[in-house]
């Protein structure tokens, strides 16, 4: 998702620098095409292999939304709730994905709808919400 070698030229504390090179090598156009509000729907075990903030980083600070996943790696799963960014684990929704489906992403109720289907999930907790509302666990912890 981020290049290892650029960790060291470029902090996870400038985001907008990170943003340019976001999935390179694997999806070159995808700094430049995604928006904020967007939805990411992948595979199994997503972030794998990435410790470093950074991705999450520049995906919070691009406006993703959320990700809706099949499953995610621990690491990136705690890297990006502290970076406000939700990750949603529904196989089932991920399944149900066709390129160009309009997918919406409801925390309060739970509800994913990829193109015509409705997919349920456990509400998130309050105090999770609260973090991703505050763009990050930093920012939860200066207002509270």
């Amino acid at each position: 998702m981020f290049a290892g070698n650029l960790t060291y030229n470029i902090n996870s504390s400038e985001p907008e620098k990170i943003i340019p090179y976001l999935f390179k090598g694997f999806d070159d156009s995808f700094s430049e095409r995604v928006q904020r509000g967007d939805v990411i729907v992948a595979g199994e075990n997503f972030g794998c292999g990435s410790s470093r903030e950074h991705p999450s980083v520049g995906l919070s600070y691009a406006g993703v939304k959320a990700l809706v996943v099949k499953s995610v790696s621990r690491i990136f799963f705690r890297s990006a709730i502290n970076q406000g960014l939700p990750i949603i684990v529904l196989p089932e929704a991920v399944d149900a994905y066709k390129p160009g489906d309009k997918v919406v992403v409801n925390f309060e109720n739970g509800i994913v709808e990829i193109g015509t289907n409705r997919f349920d999930f456990a509400p998130l907790p309050k105090k999770l919400m609260e973090i991703i509302e505050t763009k990050g666990l930093v920012n939860w912890i200066k207002e509270h």
